[in-house]
């Protein structure tokens, strides 16, 4: 059985691939609520070849909102329209069976069709079309989604801003764990294990102030909603991003 990654491989993983990127992003105003979870129960969420990553014996489910900005390819300037939108995660953390940390998508909502339906073509990403929207006021992001297709029609609505100063995550700490992630993981339609790398500087991260989180969120994903707030809650501004090519493992 593959030991969970060394804050080393961590790490090594800030470092910029030696590669052409395939895409540019932006990610804005982003907003991470976590809630523990026990390990066992994670398990059973991921694919054969993920093992669920934890931090002080716990696992980790977060939900993040934020705004998708001059997302475009390589080849191409961005389109206003088409390159700008909202999305919204539910994820938690796995390594592989090299021992490589990652992300593990349980859902992704976004605002735009097209971006939905190339990530899920060719990343292979567990993407829904939803009905959302965002507003700044005094500093206070009111964020709303709707899920469409849903058949409730639940409303995730979401009120947060950044308090105190923003620093990058200290090493070897929760915050580190949480939000410097540059692996992804996603399933190929042989049940097959792919891996997509980013690459950005370190999340200027704040403490959160958020006054509402969304229930439904576990539900869609098949997850027993712990029905508390969340037990850690951060904030940033954002970061510039490239986006590597996907490999299969």
């Amino acid at each position: 059985m593959t030991s969970m990654p060394r804050f080393e491989q961590r790490r090594a993983l800030q470092t910029r691939p030696d590669e052409k990127p395939v895409m540019f992003q932006s990610w804005r105003k982003l907003l991470f609520l976590h809630w523990k979870f026990d390990p066992i129960d994670i398990q059973e969420l991921l694919p054969a070849g993920l093992t669920v990553d934890t931090f002080d014996g716990n696992a980790w489910v977060g939900i993040v909102p934020f705004y998708m900005r001059n997302i475009r390819p390589v080849w191409s300037r961005s389109i206003p329209y088409i390159s700008n939108f909202l999305e919204l995660n539910v994820r938690t953390y796995a390594y592989d069976e090299n021992g490589n940390p990652g992300v593990w998508f349980l859902s992704l909502d976004a605002s735009r069709l097209l971006a939905v339906q190339v990530a899920r073509r060719f990343f292979h990403l567990p993407y829904y079309w939803a009905k959302m929207s965002a507003a700044e006021v005094d500093s206070t992001i009111n964020y709303e989604s709707r899920r469409l297709g849903d058949p409730a029609k639940r409303t995730c609505s979401f009120q947060y801003r950044g308090t105190g100063t923003a620093a990058a995550a200290k090493e070897e700490t929760l915050e580190f764990f949480l939000v410097e992630r540059y692996l992804l993981f996603s399933q190929t339609k042989s049940n097959g294990i792919a891996t997509g790398q980013v690459h950005h500087s370190p999340y200027q991260i704040q403490l959160a102030e958020a006054s509402s989180f969304c229930e439904p969120l576990f539900e869609l994903n098949g997850i027993t909603s712990p029905n508390r707030p969340p037990d850690h809650a951060l904030y940033s501004e954002g970061v510039d991003v490239e986006v590597f090519p996907l490999k299969i493992v």
